[in-house]
């Protein structure tokens, strides 16, 4: 079992600097496709090649991803070391481990374990996405590229755009604003409803004064049912720069039913659009 980006179609769009916090759920069970060097040739290694020991491990494994996705991080910590007695060389479980330790906030932890998942599997895609997040919440970006990157060479890994979206991120964090907009616009190219993408990529070549193309983005965002005051708010300073009165008060009006409490309503009515 593979979890893919958890609750996407629930995710209401975040700021550039931290709208991506539910997508390092990449991963949780490792029942996917990985690879291995036989006889000099890279062959992929599925569930039937499993062990007896191993096929018990992920069985408990995709227990301990369940409790986790319900927020059950202490029974799921429990299953987890249940896992690691049953089969020590799982590296998914590692990785899993990982993961409840930066919903934990405990990094040093965190840290340790992605380490060890790969250590086992060097090539491991989640995990090199998940520690590549965890290295980028941390400011250490030159290494948190390097693991986004090894993840997106892997031929067969299947979150790639994810990978790319938060690299994009991160490179926007790290100041690196065209790269963070080419990034993002590859991103869009293999997830164009990805509300997270859409947004910060509008953002972006906002910010550059790119108005048009920003108006294209956010304006396919704002007419799906995952814009929100945030979304919103954005469009109207787009359409506002593009001079389009009439898109602008339908997307004021939108703020003030559905966001009445919102500050981007406020903002709104102050007309504060370059604050």
């Amino acid at each position: 079992m593979r979890t893919g980006m958890a609750g996407l179609g629930r995710l209401r769009a975040g700021g550039l600097l931290a709208a991506a916090a539910a997508s390092v759920l990449l991963g949780l069970a490792g029942c996917a496709t990985q690879q291995s060097e036989r006889g000099g040739a890279s062959e992929m290694v599925t569930p039937a090649d499993d062990s007896e020991a191993r096929k018990r491990a992920r069985i408990r494994l995709e227990l301990a991803s369940g409790y986790f996705e319900e927020g059950k991080v202490e029974i799921a910590l429990d299953e987890l070391k249940q896992v690691i007695a049953i089969d020590p060389s799982f590296s998914d479980a590692y990785n899993m481990r990982g993961l409840i330790y930066m919903r934990l906030g405990d990094n040093r932890q965190a840290e340790d374990s992605f380490r060890r998942a790969l250590a086992l599997n060097p090539r491991d895609p989640d995990a090199l996405h998940n520690y590549g997040w965890l290295q980028c919440q941390q400011a250490r970006y030159p290494e948190s590229f390097r693991s986004f990157e090894a993840a997106l060479a892997n031929p067969i890994y299947a979150g790639r755009s994810k990978s790319m979206m938060l690299l994009g991120l991160c490179q926007a964090r790290a100041g690196l604003k065209p790269e963070a907009e080419a990034t993002l616009a590859r991103a869009y190219e293999l997830d164009a409803g990805n509300p997270i993408i859409g947004y910060n990529l509008a953002q972006l070549l906002y910010q550059r004064g790119d108005y048009n193309r920003a108006q294209f983005y956010i304006r396919r965002l704002n007419n799906s049912d995952l814009a929100n005051a945030e979304t919103l708010w954005l469009g109207v300073k787009v359409e506002q720069r593009m001079n389009d009165k009439v898109a602008m008060d339908q997307l004021g009006d939108q703020l003030r039913k559905r966001f009445p409490q919102s500050k981007e309503r406020q903002s709104f009515d102050r007309g504060a659009f370059n604050e």
